[in-house]
């Protein structure tokens, strides 16, 4: 069977993972010495979190302090496998 209930939050599971490669390659581009792991980590953190980031962008950075359960979206970073992982999932 699948992870998911249905195809909404599968598409919204691929489209997390797409993502965070795609910060992955961000990162890796702009942080010297960063590893592949790291980049892969911080990216699905960062592709978790999205919204989060979106409000801080715009204007609301104080949303960044916030305690980490606070701001865990369900089954989010506590659940982040890598991408290369994923992939396989």
């Amino acid at each position: 069977g699948s992870m998911f209930e249905n195809k909404k939050d599968a598409e919204a599971y691929d489209r997390m993972l797409e993502l965070g490669e795609h910060f992955a390659a961000f990162l890796g581009k702009r942080v010297d010495g960063i590893s592949e792991q790291q980049a892969e980590t911080i990216g699905l953190i960062l592709a978790n979190h999205k919204d989060l980031l979106i409000t801080a962008c715009k204007g609301k950075p104080d949303v960044l302090l916030a305690e980490p359960d606070a701001m865990t979206p369900a089954g989010g970073a506590a659940n982040v496998m890598s991408l290369a992982a994923a992939a396989k999932a």
